[in-house]
């Protein structure tokens, strides 16, 4: 029998996990089956994206370590144009990348695509001038698009919802951990300036690259598929997995897409809800991993090497305060007051490294900005997966979250503009104003969620999402 959900649980949240359906399964069982689970799924999916991570924010570590004078990047917004364009394709080629995994194979696709864009990041340590920089982000862009949204979107068909939180926090704060601490080993790598002839920011692009395509080699042999495609587990396990996910919210069985699906999920404001979210998420996120290293260089007068040292301990903070916070959501079952706790939490750590006088201060408002940031990330994703239903609404809207978060990218990238240095106190405020963004699109949405409870439970209205027994989380 799988355990039971925490008697503190809400009643929604109780009603919601139909997981808990009595079944002859051995405690041992299911505890042996899921830890296979996790230990299958999850380390290699953190370390592929851990390494995403870095390849696309590593533009900040290269700036700094001499390829803005090489490049001749403080001219106008070449800067700003060089870290958007990212986003461009970015957004464009999510959703065809949720469609074609399941055809391609997620080792195949996944592996692929890790290949192409760990080649695109060697490549970047040759480019003699700043349009082809920004020519290789686009190309990086488009190849990147595949990876987070098939990564959240696999990891929430292998889980029953009260599960999905803490695994997709596990999953990114790992990797942004380690991300963390991409600008410290950036600026270990950039030592080697003059090595063979080549600067310290060519020597970053090379060096990481050469890891993503070694890391791609590893994801053809390690990225594990679907439940219902699986190959590591047995004939027994994978009809529990089955059966339990059919009974949290009855659709284990792929959902083929059609013309009528795809309309009525791309006209249906719920959706895209989450996309404004994680616009608003990423818009912090991506503020911090851009500009961060600039900030406290030219903002608190660090040199580039500390400020390099100075980026990982707050994103350490990070990866322990997300973690903590979405075990304690799994075990009361509520997603949205955490993502308001989250975002306050975000904009008392923005404003005081907006402005605040004393350096200690501001850099202590790094902690709490990037802690709360990060740990809304995985808490909107969870929050996205606990209230749709069906593979390809699910994977319609992972898509459109994460190219809202595509968004967020670009705002991030155009509102810190050069003039406006060593403050960015404009940059700053758009950031603040995305948290209060976020904190009144759940006040909407959880008000839109208890009338919708209600009125399916007094029988005024169809199921949910024309599940039966599927009521949205709060």
């Amino acid at each position: 029998m799988s355990p039971p959900i925490s008697e503190k649980a809400s009643a929604d949240f109780v009603e919601n996990d139909r997981s808990q359906v009595k079944s002859e399964v051995d405690p041992a069982f299911h505890k042996r089956t899921m830890r296979k689970i996790d230990l299958h799924l999850l380390p290699i999916l953190a370390i592929l994206y851990s390494i995403s991570l870095i390849d696309r924010v590593n533009i900040s570590n290269a700036y700094v370590a001499g390829m803005a004078r090489d490049l001749q990047l403080q001219v106008g917004s070449r800067y700003s144009l060089a870290t958007l364009i990212f986003f461009v394709p970015y957004i464009l080629f999510e959703l065809p990348s949720n469609i074609l995994i399941r055809k391609v194979g997620a080792a195949r696709w996944i592996g692929s695509i890790t290949f192409l864009w760990g080649s695109v990041m060697l490549g970047m340590g040759f480019v003699k001038n700043w349009w082809q920089l920004v020519i290789c982000r686009t190309i990086l862009g488009a190849l990147e698009a595949g990876f987070f949204p098939a990564c959240t979107y696999i990891i929430s068909t292998w889980y029953v919802r009260r599960e999905v939180q803490k695994r997709l926090t596990g999953f990114y704060v790992v990797s942004v951990m380690v991300g963390g601490f991409s600008s410290a080993m950036a600026g270990g790598i950039a030592e080697l300036e003059g090595t063979s002839g080549l600067s310290g920011w060519q020597w970053i692009f090379m060096i990481f690259g050469l890891v993503t395509i070694v890391a791609a080699a590893a994801a053809f042999l390690l990225v594990q598929d679907f439940p219902d495609k699986n190959t590591f587990l047995s004939a027994e396990q994978t009809a529990w997995v089955l059966a339990r996910i059919d009974a949290d919210r009855s659709d284990a069985q792929y959902d083929h897409w059609t013309a009528q699906k795809f309309w009525g999920y791309f006209l249906d404001p719920h959706l895209w809800s989450f996309s404004v979210l994680f616009a608003a998420v990423s818009t912090t996120t991506y503020a911090f991993a851009y500009f961060l290293p600039i900030i406290l260089v030219q903002g608190m007068g660090y040199s580039t090497l500390d400020a390099q040292l100075l980026t990982a301990p707050p994103y350490v903070f990070a990866a322990v305060f997300s973690f903590l916070l979405a075990i304690v959501s799994d075990k009361i079952g509520y997603r949205g007051p955490f993502i308001i706790f989250q975002s306050t939490v975000a904009i008392v750590g923005l404003c005081l490294t907006a402005f605040h006088t004393n350096n200690a201060v501001r850099y202590f408002g790094v902690f709490l900005g990037i802690g709360g940031g990060s740990a809304n990330v995985a808490s909107i994703l969870g929050y996205l997966q606990n209230n749709t239903s069906g593979y390809t609404r699910r994977a319609f809207a992972t898509a459109i979250t994460i190219g809202g978060g595509a968004v967020g990218g670009i705002i991030a990238a155009t509102v810190f503009r050069a003039k406006d240095a060593p403050k960015y106190r404009p940059g700053l405020w758009v950031v603040i104003g995305a948290q209060l963004l976020m904190i009144l699109t759940v006040c909407a949405n959880t008000v839109f969620y208890y009338i919708k409870n209600k009125a399916v439970r007094e029988g005024r209205t169809a199921a949910i999402q024309d599940r039966p027994g599927f009521f949205y989380t709060f």
